[in-house]
Formats: C-alpha cells, structure tokens, sequence
C-alpha cells in the first residue's frame, strides 16, 4: 500500500495494489474508488484532501509488512 500526496491539487491517492484500474466510481463528492477488472478494489482518490484528512498525521499500528518513507 502506498499513499501519496500531491499539493498542487490537493489530492491524496492511495494504492491498495499494483493492479490498473479498470473502473472507478465516486462514492461521495471527490472521493473516487477505482477497482481492477476483476472488480477488486485497488485504491481510492480523494480530492480537497486537506479538508477531508488529517494530512499532519500518520499513525502506523501492527503492520506485518516494511514501512518505507519517500521523500519527493
């Protein structure tokens, strides 16, 4: 999983898998979920992010796998 922010829009991504989207459905006003063809969900995009999130925090609790940290 991956989250990424990019400021100049606004908007905060997150990759839940590798896999392309093939479809994507807004479920609320600038939050889009985007699916694989096998209709799996496989990330979401949110718009005015920082209206929405709490981009000052990230809290990280019990994950199995490594945590990287990129700076951009």
């Amino acid at each position: 999983m991956k989250l990424s922010y990019h400021a100049e829009t606004d908007s905060l991504y997150i990759d839940l898998s590798d896999r392309p989207s093939a479809e994507s459905r807004e479920i609320s006003e600038g939050v889009v979920l985007d699916y694989d063809s096998d209709g799996q969900l496989v990330g979401i995009d949110i718009d005015n992010a920082s209206a929405k999130v709490d981009l000052g925090r990230l809290v990280l609790s019990r994950l199995p796998g490594k945590v990287e940290t990129a700076v951009a």
